[in-house]
């Protein structure tokens, strides 16, 4: 009888490790990034550690899940430093829904904490020519304005922000 239940035991944890990795598989084809991003992917996935939606992430940050395209291929999160990377497969923009325009790098750094992502390098705005925005911030939880900064402070509403938007590519950021 015990070697009886071993075999069906190792045959179901076989058929469940082919199914998970027949799963991972087709998650990575979905994915694009570097072989890199792929690895640290894969590593946490095996780990039990499902990656967070960027969209979550930033609803957890207090800044709004839309702030990004929906075309981001994936992001970083150094935990320890608060240093989020964001990636896109080309450099992009998105019209927003109060007529803002934001240009993203391929790659976009910056520190993310309660409230506010600062230090933003990758993004810039239209205002008469394209500015560099510096910081994202949210005064608090029930705020229904955004505070971008790019050379002055400018209020936007929170709403615009919430739905991830469609991006273009563009040629250079």
């Amino acid at each position: 009888m015990e070697k009886a239940m071993t075999k069906v035991g190792t045959f179901w944890m076989a058929k469940k490790a082919k199914q998970e990795f027949s799963n991972i598989a087709d998650d990575l084809s979905s994915i694009s990034g570097t072989v890199e991003e792929k690895a640290k992917w894969v590593i946490n996935k095996l780990k039990g550690k499902p990656p967070k939606l960027l969209p979550d992430l930033l609803r957890e940050q207090n800044l709004p899940a839309g702030l990004f395209p929906r075309n981001v291929t994936c992001y970083e999160l150094d935990a320890s430093s608060s240093k989020l990377v964001v990636y896109l497969p080309s450099a992009c923009e998105a019209s927003f829904k109060d007529g803002s325009v934001v240009r993203y790098a391929n790659r976009v750094k910056g520190t993310v904490s309660r409230g506010k992502l600062a230090g933003i390098e990758g993004m810039k705005t239209k205002v008469l020519v394209w500015v560099k925005v510096t910081s994202v911030a949210v005064e608090s939880h029930k705020s229904d304005k955004i505070w971008l900064t790019a050379g002055v402070k400018k209020p936007r509403p929170r709403d615009a922000y919430e739905m991830a938007r469609d991006a273009i590519c563009v040629d250079e950021f």
